[in-house]
This record gives C-alpha cells, sequence and structure tokens, in this order.
C-alpha cells in the first residue's frame, strides 16, 4: 500500500494523527494553535517544566556548559553535571549507581539487549510500553507476554525454562494508570531465579513517600528489583533517563549498551537543570499530595456522571469510550469547551479499548477539575 492509501485508511478508522502547535511553555493553560486551552495532557506531574528554579538551573547550566555536550559519554561528552546528576539519582532511588541515558526509549532498547540474548528468555506484560516491546524483540533472545498484571500467568510461564530469565514491566502502566503487581512478581523473580527489570517512567517523582517512584511505594529494595529505569521529562519535568542499580550492572551497561555507548549525551545543562528538580521533588512533598487529591475528586466527579474510569490510583486517569471515533469526537468537544484531553486510540491501546487520557498536574486547581466535569457532563455520544 502507497503512502497515500495509507493515510486515507488510518483517517477512514479513526486512526490519523496530527500535531499541535504550543505557543509558549508548558503549563496548566497553554495557547494551541491560537487558542487558550487548560492542559490535561501533560506528563508534567509535579509542574516542573516551567519552574522557576529548573528554568534558572538550566541558564546557568547553559553558561557553564554551553548548549551542546559535543560527543558520547565514553569519549568527551560526560561532564561533572553529568556525573553529579547520576550520583544524586542513585541516592535518590536507593541503588547503588545511577546511568543516564538520552531518552527513555533508548535506555529500554539498551539495557534489555545488554542483559539478554539468543540463548535467553524476556517475559514482558502484554500492555508494556512500545519501547520494552521493542527492545524485547531486538534482544532475538526468546519473547513472551503474560496478560496483563497476571501474576498466575507468570509464573505458568516463568515454569520449566531452562533459560536465562528477564521479567520486563512497567511499574505505572502509561495508559491505564494501574500499577504492576511488582511484590508477587519480585518473589516469583526470586522463586525462578529470574531478573526483574522495572521501568517506572510515570512514578518517578509522584509515587513513593518521598517521590522515589514505584519502588519505594511498594518498598522493594535493590536486591528484589535489580533492575530500574526512570524517566526525568515526566515528573522531574526535563528530559532523559536514567537506569539505576549494581556497580555490576552500571558498569556492564557502560560497556555493552548499544544505545548508550553510540550517543551524544544529553546537554549538561538540561542534567543541571534536573537536579534542580530533585531538590524541589525531596523538599515538596505537597506537590505529590495534590495530585492524589485532585485524582480523587476527578473520579468521584467522573463517576457520578456515568464516565467508565478504568481502575487507576495514579495521576493517569483514563476515561474509557471503546470506539476511535467517539473517542476523537469527545476529545473535540472538550477543546470546543477549552479543554485538551488527548484521545488514545490503537495501536497505543488495544482495539476497542480507546479511550480519553486525563492528566493531572500539581499546578492544576480545584476549579479546573470542576470546569472539566461540567465540561464532560455536556458531552453526548
Amino acid at each position: 500500500m502507497n503512502p497515500t492509501e495509507r493515510l486515507a485508511q488510518l483517517k477512514e478508522q479513526g486512526l490519523y494523527r496530527r500535531r499541535r502547535v504550543i505557543e509558549g511553555a508548558q503549563g496548566i493553560e497553554v495557547w494551541v494553535d491560537g487558542e487558550r486551552l487548560i492542559n490535561f495532557s501533560s506528563n508534567d506531574y509535579l509542574g516542573l517544566a516551567n519552574h522557576p528554579a529548573v528554568v534558572s538551573a538550566l541558564k546557568n547550566g547553559a553558561e557553564r556548559y554551553g548548549v551542546g555536550s559535543g560527543s558520547a559519554h565514553l569519549i568527551c561528552g560526560h561532564s561533572s553535571a553529568h556525573h553529579a546528576l547520576e550520583e544524586e539519582l542513585a541516592d535518590f532511588t536507593g541503588r547503588r549507581r545511577a546511568l543516564l541515558f538520552s531518552t527513555g526509549y533508548m535506555a529500554n532498547i539498551g539495557v534489555i539487549s545488554a542483559l539478554v540474548g539468543r540463548s535467553d528468555k524476556v517475559l514482558e506484560d502484554r500492555l508494556n510500553h512500545a519501547s520494552l516491546l521493542d527492545g524485547g524483540l531486538l534482544s532475538r533472545a526468546q519473547f513472551q507476554r503474560y496478560r496483563h498484571a497476571d501474576s498466575a500467568d507468570l509464573e505458568d510461564k516463568l515454569s520449566g525454562s531452562s533459560r536465562r530469565q528477564l521479567i520486563v514491566t512497567d511499574g505505572v502502566f502509561s495508559m491505564d494508570g494501574d500499577l504492576a503487581p511488582l511484590p508477587a512478581m519480585a518473589k516469583l523473580a526470586e522463586e525462578h531465579q529470574a531478573t526483574l527489570m522495572v521501568d517506572d517512567a510515570h512514578g518517578i517523582g509522584v509515587l513513593g513517600d518521598h517521590g522515589a517512584g514505584v519502588l519505594q511505594h511498594f518498598g522493594l529494595s535493590q536486591q528484589q528489583v535489580p533492575v530500574l529505569m526512570g524517566t526525568l521529562g515526566k515528573g522531574l519535568g526535563t528530559f532523559g533517563a536514567f537506569v539505576a542499580g549494581s556497580e555490576d550492572l552500571i558498569e556492564l551497561l557502560i560497556q555493552q549498551a548499544r544505545s548508550y555507548v553510540f550517543t551524544t549525551a544529553m546537554p549538561a545543562a538540561v542534567a543541571e537543570a534536573t537536579r534542580a528538580s530533585l531538590k524541589i521533588v525531596r523538599t515538596e512533598p505537597w506537590r505529590r499530595e495534590k495530585l492524589q487529591m485532585l485524582s480523587q475528586r476527578f473520579r468521584e466527579g467522573a463517576s457520578q456522571l456515568g464516565w467508565r474510569l478504568l481502575d487507576s490510583a495514579s495521576a493517569i486517569q483514563p476515561i474509557l469510550i471503546g470506539d476511535s471515533r467517539q473517542t476523537i469526537a469527545a476529545s473535540e468537544a472538550l477543546l470546543r469547551q477549552g479543554y485538551w484531553v488527548g484521545a488514545i486510540r490503537p495501536p497505543t491501546v488495544p482495539q476497542g479499548q480507546a479511550r480519553l487520557r486525563v492528566t493531572f498536574s500539581a499546578n492544576h486547581q480545584q476549579q479546573h477539575v470542576d470546569g472539566l466535569l461540567t465540561a464532560l457532563a455536556a458531552i453526548k455520544l
């Protein structure tokens, strides 16, 4: 099928996507295509992407280090800012060491490929992020998917294998907002001598008593979960990713994770900005508390209106609609009322499970939530 025919098919199926142009910085209020909208689509959960202290740190970092890092980490791109941030991330997550990657996608592909190969086995949750699934497939290991958050199905697939096994899961599932059953998974990994890897992109900064993520939320140690991946562009409000774990894990990734070895390092100024955001996460727990309050207020109101919500205790609150065209219609109806809520459709989610993905920020106020609920009440599908 040529590109023109394929594009026409995507439009017919309600799966065509288009970019919207934002004028100015990320925030609760954004100007999009010339219109002012209240933003319920961002992953800037703690409201740090445009925080004055983070912006100032970026500017100061650029003054000191310039804009580009100039090279990969293993050549001449690894600055003192990068090194300091790695040490602070390791301390923050309770791991021995941490390693920066330029994106979360690259981190997941690089880590999985470095840990397993043709003679090994990868087991992944069916609803894992695309980067985890691609990492498993690209590793050339035997690849199996287990039913979503189903420890019994995972145990069945772990049993009887003589291969070295790597279990890979999201911590907070990005389109559903629910948490993986990590305590049960850690126990299974120990029983079957498998390694457990958790992608905590949507938990870092948001979950845990001190914001260290889903592993802190569940009280799981480095020994129980040897491989932790986290991103910097969501709860921490900047850009990039990291992997945290043992001394030997990080040294192995430095040697063999191709997406680390052969990629230019993130700008050192971004590392400095992230160090500033990490301090805010540590010292301002009210941001996490407010997220919980806003999410609960929304859930109560949306349920009373009859909308079908998924079981989520996170800042991600999906409204399941099912049909892609109806989901687009609902999103556009909200846009006309001044609210930006993303329409999530296949292949991002399974067929028949299109949904509105409502996300909250600590910068939202109660009136924003109440306004969104009023707008949802006016929609007729």
